[in-house]
């Protein structure tokens, strides 16, 4: 019966995040086809992406206040799909302002393809096969990066870019049966809990603040996201650069996509071999020595450090989904996660935006940039773990660098 669900929870979980991933080039695709205006597409983008800055925490703490979070969660997709099938059907009828603040209502909901339906998985799974289980989780999130930007192409290039939304939309309603099986909460767990909403979301915060393993990871992670996103938003100047044609900045995110895929299908095939907090640390430098590879600019140098980049940002992900999942209290679990990816996008929409103008006045200096950024994220990491050393264990979970067993209490994204 595990097996059979972990067979499910990923299978919905690679839908959705392929096509949440897939919907973000198939709006901007869609937004330039029925206005003839790039901005329109890039409005609708930084909406859906932006807004779920605010959604996670929100929708983290109604999920663990839900008997049954699995109906909540297939609430959300549901509601996900529908936004953007209305800013579809809104583009070139409907005044714009109104079609970008669907695509704004809609991004609420994106942390519940994230780290919501991450935060379920130790309901899916055994406690002794939850480090496998995490690997392969982050495992869908690499496989949506890599198939959901191809697909939207492929899909407007063959019969629309309209069409490229539907199969997006399509594929994220095929997650519905899987969020709607997750196991409810155990019997145990109180029904109604006392404290309100704003209650929680304060306790929330708290425990990513004050709980130091937890805390860590999300800074060190936050803001090396912005280095990512840094990078991601300079990858067509590096193709121009390179190869002489934008469009092989394409080319460079499968390859990071690509190399990510693989080491973490090396983490999931053993799980043994992964240190969570140690890795979250480790790939925060490969990262930086890839994006300071990638300033040269060189083809063979550059196409080097894209493998390498994905060789640190798949890695990170599992050991972060680890991290959390050790050391989530299990009344915030939900929280826990969908704030953390809210951060997260937050991290990478500051870098995407601050990427841009930066690698328009130098594409070297940009990666400079980016680069210590990731070195930022790791002194951040480093002086998290400094003081109180004889504390630092964690009070839920193994020492840093031990294997990512979960605590007996807590049976633990």
């Amino acid at each position: 019966m595990k097996r059979y669900r972990m067979v499910a929870y990923l299978g919905g979980a690679a839908a959705a995040r392929t096509g949440d991933e897939m919907s973000g080039p198939a709006l901007l695709l869609a937004g330039l086809a029925a206005t003839g205006s790039a901005a329109t597409g890039s409005a609708l983008l930084s909406g859906i992406t932006l807004s779920a800055a605010l959604g996670g925490p929100v929708f983290g703490a109604m999920l663990d206040r839900s008997a049954r979070p699995g109906r909540l969660l297939a609430g959300a997709v549901a509601a996900y799909a529908a936004a953007l099938l209305a800013v579809l059907l809104g583009l070139g009828r409907v005044p714009l302002p109104l079609v970008v603040a669907t695509a704004v209502l809609g991004g609420l909901l994106g942390p519940a393809l994230a780290g919501g339906w991450t935060s379920q998985l130790p309901r899916v799974v055994a406690s002794e096969a939850l480090p496998r289980a995490n690997a392969l989780d982050a495992l869908t999130y690499n496989a949506a990066g890599l198939a959901g930007p191809a697909l939207a192409g492929l899909v407007a290039l063959l019969a629309g870019p309209a069409a490229g939304v539907v199969a997006s939309l399509a594929l994220i309603l095929l997650a519905l049966p899987a969020a709607w099986a997750l196991p409810g909460r155990p019997a145990a767990t109180p029904d109604g809990p006392a404290s309100s909403v704003l209650a929680d979301l304060a306790s929330g915060f708290v425990a990513i603040g004050s709980t130091r393993p937890l805390a860590r990871a999300t800074l060190t992670s936050v803001v090396s996201y912005v280095g990512v996103g840094m990078l991601v938003a300079c990858t067509p100047l590096l193709g121009e650069e390179a190869w002489g044609s934008s469009h092989a900045g394409t080319f460079l995110l499968t390859a990071l996509a690509a190399a990510s895929l693989t080491a973490n299908a090396l983490l999931a095939r053993r799980p043994e071999l992964l240190r969570p907090d140690a890795t979250v640390l480790a790939s925060t430098l490969v990262l930086a020595a890839a994006l300071l590879l990638a300033a040269t600019a060189a083809p063979v140098p550059l196409a080097a450090a894209m493998v390498v980049a994905g060789a640190g940002a798949g890695p990170q992900l599992t050991a972060l989904f680890a991290v959390r999942h050790r050391e989530a209290p299990e009344r915030l679990r939900g929280q826990v996660f969908t704030t953390g990816a809210s951060l997260k996008i937050t991290g990478y929409a500051v870098g995407a935006g601050l990427g841009g103008p930066l690698a328009t006045w130098s594409l070297p200096g940009a990666l400079l940039v980016a680069a210590g950024c990731e070195v930022l994220a790791a002194a951040g990491y480093l002086a998290c773990t400094a003081p109180s050393r004889p504390a630092d264990g964690p009070s839920h979970g193994p020492p840093d660098g031990a294997p990512p067993t979960p605590a007996p209490e807590r049976r633990h994204p």
